[in-house]
């Protein structure tokens, strides 16, 4: 004949769980509720009162089986309780950088998909195309004001050769130049990069625009300038194992210093 397990056995073995804790090196507070998790189980919940787990309870769970009165301990486990203190959700380090935190070094790559590049063979209606018939179309005023912007027709006054050049030196040397801290420590130029939009007319082949927002946005930079963001730095590998091994404090010798009027005596 098959017993039946009596559940309430295990709802009242409140000392077995918490002797259980007891015996794991715990030392489990006021017992607080127990819940039935199965026909054969039941959890013990009890405070937990360490030091930096605020609200946290421990969790014993306990079992039992047809044809025995033996009671098991299934499982012990710490578990955060209402209102307990939890770490902060996890933000993926892409999510968690924001413009300004690129500094010399640096290194910041473009996710695959990043939705900001495309591959270069694909046409982002940034470059001027001439019609391709003599047919006219609705985009034919378009392109024309376009041209006509370029060339500096319907302005008064346009910019002289020396204020062009006065202006090309002043960037060239300027914190977005190829000598400054950013660009020395920068493995990649602006030149190759997919965020890079430049100038038109005289200074195209020597400046641009930075389009990422995470560097040298909306500023004009040269196009030799670099910086550790650019489109094609590749990500980091592994684990985020850190560059350099840890310090091992443990192998400095201490020596005593005599004090100052001993060293010059």
């Amino acid at each position: 004949m098959t017993l039946a397990f009596d559940a309430d056995r295990l709802r009242a073995a409140v000392d077995v769980a918490r002797a259980a804790l007891v015996e794991d090196g715990q030392h489990p507070g006021a017992h607080l509720e127990s819940a039935t998790e199965g026909e054969w189980a039941v959890a013990h919940y009890f405070e937990a009162g360490l030091a930096g787990y605020r609200g946290w309870q421990w969790c014993v769970v306990l079992a039992g089986a047809p044809d025995t009165d033996e009671i098991t301990v299934s499982e012990i486990v710490l578990l955060p309780g209402e209102g307990s203190l939890l770490a902060p959700s996890w933000v993926p380090w892409n999510e968690r950088v924001a413009p300004g935190d690129l500094t010399p070094g640096d290194v910041l790559a473009a996710e695959p998909d990043d939705a900001r590049l495309v591959p270069n063979q694909i046409d982002t209606g940034d470059e001027f195309r001439f019609p391709a018939d003599d047919e006219p179309s609705d985009d034919d005023d378009e392109e024309i004001g376009q041209v006509a912007g370029e060339l500096g027709l319907g302005r008064r006054r346009l910019l002289s050769r020396e204020g062009r050049d006065e202006a090309a030196q002043r960037w060239y040397d300027g914190d977005f130049g190829p000598h400054a801290d950013m660009a020395v420590a920068a493995a990649y130029s602006c030149a190759t990069c997919g965020f890079y939009l430049p100038l038109a007319g005289a200074l195209r082949p020597a400046f641009g625009v930075c389009a990422n927002e995470y560097s040298a946005d909306g500023h004009v930079v040269a196009a030799d300038y670099g910086c550790g963001a650019h489109s094609d730095v590749p990500a980091p590998k592994g684990e985020g194992s850190p560059a350099y091994d840890a310090y091992d404090d443990g192998a400095l010798e201490i020596v005593s210093v005599g004090s100052v009027g001993d060293a010059t005596a």
